[in-house]
């Protein structure tokens, strides 16, 4: 039998279907294993293709049809992502102060790199396409700073806006290069190969933007041929910079560019981005392990000069532009420090660009492997160095202005003209406490509440599964109103016959301009379980105004002792805060203001985070409730809250949603500590930061 079946077992094994089985297991598993340990998940899929290629098992091949696919497609949907991320309305703000420091983090890492080509014996086109792949760099920790809600500072949106002038210039750099490659390269064709790379730029960034309007606004709704008309656009692009003479990415990156502001951050770009995120993108830099040579880097480790000076002079290069733009422009060092760190990592152009010039022969396989072990220092360092020095940008930082703090949940004296909170009411056994909860905030403000009772649609209005649903919800909203009657609360109920209940509870709010959504989150959640339901997460991603979300076990009433930790200590917690200040009015209750530190911390850190929490709750208009400050000391800042909100009714939680690209982040500490409180939780959830609206700071502005 065993013999029988060792040929088809054999041919099984060779056929591309198992190729590509073992990549989709790779991609799978591979990346969190890594992120547990805290490294990036791209580290993971690199070391699996080594592990899985010829320098290991052997198992994959970088030669073959399905990996030479894969990895072309993914080489081009990453930098067609790369240019989809660029937010041109962003780098419009600080046009030319990005250009200034783009100017600077492209032309000082491109002269170091050109001065390590030549000390090491590499000829000039070697040197001028090393000196390139050191002049880009990828936002790779831009998540971070979203997080800490310092996009809207100025020297985070001149870094951001750089990186169009240093992605271009290096992808421009390594136009030229390959054509000087192909030999018989003379002036005039370099002149032929320029202006057909202007012509094909404005081709691309101005008749593609006008082409794809047009097609998104006679194809409506139909996301399934918008996203194929993404799709086609894109490898259009990157076929056609490859007949004028460039490198295809140099095309799905200007594609990119051009369909960024047509395509938004609706759904048909989520699906954009997740085919490659979740397919392509780790597919390619599994292929780049597949090409890292052990052997290579074993004589890499003997001649360590060249990876540790292109390492060092990169990170110094980087360290001498954010320099320079601190004295040009007066920043201050935290703001230098964040410059620096989100312009060292190398990732996606920088890796595009060197495997195309790996393949052409104008880099051999030393400088391809220190490249790699570039890009895996500073896809570490970067994000490391961005946090500590965003947090203290955080710090540092001017207050934001009380309109912007209060402009959700405001005192009563600037009441908006109707102050609206919505309730979806569904389940009888966490109604009753919502309506109070949401009564208690209306009436603060002397604004109503919106019970909502959505049925679900069906084809025929006449269907008894339709009528079923509307007599339940009508039974919710009587409930809803008796409730309501003992509460001294305006109500006004709703109700909704909807396919998607999603859906309905965003769009009715929008159409009512609420202030607040208020969801139920039901009984504790299983150990691993999402945090949240799909409805409850669409709403938290679609919804115009803040979702709060309640997982109340008794009458908020009963609440006296509220407790409420945060992270990052920035003025945007006020909101939180004054949420809870609100709640608290409203039932004689005590809030407890906590934050856990390193247990290093000195005295004078500690006294200096004391200060901050006052400062916060100074800047609260005067209400009912007692506030109080808490510093603890712990390793393990799940652990220490959870022990800590034993001793406390209530727990609430600064909640901030950011969309991404196939959902949305809530933060990577919030399911397990909601996971391990026992009580009550409230999860406030922030607006969405809207990247191209936010103003840049006034005090920044004058600065100049």
């Amino acid at each position: 039998m065993a013999l029988f079946l060792a040929e088809p077992i054999a041919e099984t094994l060779s056929e591309p279907i198992t190729t590509f089985v073992l990549l989709l297991a790779i991609v799978l598993i591979t990346p969190p294993l890594f992120e547990r340990f805290r490294l990036p998940g791209l580290v993971g899929l690199i070391m699996a293709g080594v592990v899985f290629g010829g320098s290991g098992l052997g198992w994959l091949s970088a030669d073959s049809d399905i990996m030479r696919l894969f990895s072309e497609i993914g080489k081009i949907y990453l930098m067609f992502v790369a240019g989809l991320e660029i937010d041109l309305a962003l780098f419009q703000k600080t046009r030319d102060r990005s250009l200034g420091f783009g100017a600077m983090t492209f032309t000082i890492p491109m002269v170091g790199g050109i001065a390590i080509g030549l000390l090491f014996g590499f000829g000039w086109l070697a040197a001028v396409l090393m000196g390139s792949l050191l002049a880009s760099h990828t936002l790779l920790a831009y998540p971070i700073v979203q997080r800490l809600g310092i996009v809207g500072n100025e020297a985070v949106t001149v870094t951001v806006g750089a990186t169009i002038f240093t992605d271009i210039g290096s992808l421009l750099v390594l136009a030229i290069c390959l054509g000087v490659n192909q030999g018989d390269f003379s002036p005039l064709k370099l002149g032929t190969l320029l202006g057909s790379l202007i012509l094909y730029t404005i081709a691309v960034l101005i008749g593609l933007k006008k082409l794809s309007q047009l097609f998104f606004r006679r194809t409506g709704k139909d996301e399934g041929n918008q996203f194929l008309f993404v799709m086609l656009s894109v490898f259009l692009c990157a076929l056609v910079a490859q007949l004028i003479g460039v490198e295809n990415i140099i095309g799905a990156f200007l594609a990119g560019l051009a369909i960024n502001s047509v395509i938004g951050d609706g759904p048909v770009k989520e699906k954009t981005e997740f085919l490659g995120s979740v397919l392509f993108i780790p597919m390619f830099f599994v292929a780049m392990g597949l090409l890292l040579d052990l052997g290579a880097f074993g004589d890499l480790l003997q001649s360590i000069q060249l990876p540790l000076i292109i390492v060092g002079v990169l990170l110094l290069a980087k360290g001498l532009a954010a320099l320079g733009a601190r004295l040009l422009y007066r920043y201050s060092w935290a703001e230098t420090w964040t410059m620096w760190s989100l312009s060292i990592p190398q990732v996606a152009a920088t890796l595009a660009a060197a495997l195309v010039g790996y393949e052409a022969e104008i880099i051999n396989s030393q400088v391809f492997n220190s490249i790699i072990l570039l890009m895996l220092v500073t896809a570490v360092l970067g994000p490391l160095v961005t946090t500590r020095a965003g947090q203290q940008l955080v710090n540092d930082d001017a207050p934001l202005t009380e309109t912007e703090v209060l402009d959700w949940l405001p005192p009563p004296t600037d009441m908006p003209e109707s102050f609206t909170v919505v309730v979806p009411v569904y389940n009888p056994n966490t109604e009753q406490w919502l309506i109070e909860l949401a009564a208690a905030i209306a009436r603060y403000e002397n604004g109503r509440v919106i019970p909502l009772a959505v049925a679900l649609a069906q084809p025929q209005m006449d269907s008894p599964q339709l009528a079923r649903a509307v007599a339940h919800s009508r039974q919710r909203l009587e409930a809803a109103e008796a409730i309501s009657a003992n509460l001294e609360a305006t109500i006004a109920p709703r109700l909704r016959i909807e396919y998607n209940v999603a859906q309905a509870i965003s769009h009715l709010s929008r159409e009512e301009n609420a202030n607040l959504i208020l969801l139920g989150m039901g009984a504790r959640s299983r150990l691993g379980a999402r945090l949240f339901s799909n409805i409850q997460d669409n709403i938290l991603w679609s919804a115009h105004c803040p979702v709060v979300v309640a997982r109340l076990l008794e009458s908020p009433v009963n609440c006296k002792t509220i407790l409420l930790p945060i992270e990052t200590l920035s003025p945007a917690v006020l909101r939180t805060l004054r949420f809870a200040q609100v709640l608290a009015s409203q039932n004689q209750a005590k809030i407890t203001l906590l934050h856990v530190h390193s247990p290093r911390a000195s005295e004078l850190q500690r006294s200096r985070l004391a200060k901050q929490l006052d400062l916060l709750v100074k800047r609260l208009p005067p209400a009912e409730g007692e506030i109080d400050v808490r510093l603890l000391a712990g390793d393990n800042v799940v652990a220490t809250i959870v022990k800590t909100a034993a001793q406390y009714d209530l727990v609430m939680l600064r909640l901030q949603r950011r969309r991404v690209g196939n959902g949305l982040t809530v933060g990577a500490s919030t399911t397990p500590l909601v996971d391990q409180l026992k009580g009550s939780v409230i999860l406030v959830g922030e607006p969405h930061p809207q990247r191209s609206d936010r103003p840049v700071r006034a005090a920044l502005k004058v600065r100049s």
